[in-house]
């Protein structure tokens, strides 16, 4: 067995496995951002494939894209043409000044430590016109407060791609003492190949926890609820408003930094 990230490490799986003909990511990030008056110069962090970033290009954004993956840069140049694409590392980046920060896909949650945390903040606060917005989308840990449902039990997916058939057996556990969880991922093919296992974890951030944190970077919170967004059941529709729940197993939050 081999170590890695198979869908990183091949942007086109990747899109396979978690597809999003509609573009539901990028045009909710596009309804916050009209919503709440964005100018037009975006910043997608973690923007992996590009796929969000050119559907706010395709809005009439400027957008630049930003990731640690070489290869996920080099696919979204490729495919998903429009946006800048640069590598950088969201705990701490400079990348030009920005009307807003768009963070989806629990990217934000790669910030393990409070460091982390406040180094991403602060890089925000840098990039980000007086006015500017933040807008993410994440996995919500206020979910896993006496819920377990996700947790511990192997799970097994199977897809095919390009006559190759892929199957991901996936545990979830949560790291208290850390406040992460960790997610360990072993992928197998019937090409012969090796195994791969994927070890990963995310930050489980509570929503006053999120709060605090923000305010505390002169931000104000405009939203913070748990749905609807591109990746809640159901998902998030044309015309649909922000929520105030807070204990589903997403959340969201659309935050402006102080002038």
């Amino acid at each position: 067995m081999t170590s890695g990230n198979l869908l990183t490490d091949n942007p086109e799986l990747y899109e396979a496995r978690f597809p999003d003909p509609e573009r539901l990511a990028g045009r909710w990030a596009e309804d916050c951002l009209r919503r709440y008056a964005a100018g037009p110069r975006v910043l997608d962090l973690g923007c992996g494939t590009g796929r969000d970033a050119a559907q706010l290009h395709a809005s009439g954004r400027t957008v630049v894209g930003a990731d640690l993956s070489e290869a996920m840069l080099a696919y979204a140049r490729d495919r998903h043409p429009g946006p800048e694409y640069v590598r950088a590392d969201l705990r701490d980046f400079s990348l030009g000044v920005f009307n807003a920060v768009v963070c989806l896909d629990s990217s934000l949650l790669y910030c393990h430590t409070n460091d982390d945390l406040d180094g991403f903040l602060a890089s925000c606060r840098r990039s980000l016109t007086p006015g500017g917005l933040l807008v993410a989308e994440m996995r919500n840990g206020a979910y896993f407060l006496g819920r377990d449902d996700l947790l511990n039990t192997p799970k097994v997916n199977t897809f095919a791609w390009q006559g190759t058939s892929y199957r991901s057996t996936t545990t979830l556990y949560v790291d208290r003492t850390a406040q992460l969880l960790r997610r360990t991922r072993v992928w197998t093919a019937d090409d012969d190949s090796a195994p791969v296992e994927q070890r990963s974890a995310w930050r489980l951030l509570l929503p006053l926890e999120l709060r605090h944190f923000l305010t505390s970077h002169g931000f104000t919170v405009l939203a913070l609820h748990d749905g609807p967004g591109p990746r809640t059941e159901p998902p998030w529709q044309e015309g649909d408003l922000p929520g105030t729940a807070a204990e589903a197993d997403r959340l969201h939050v659309v935050a402006r930094l102080d002038a």
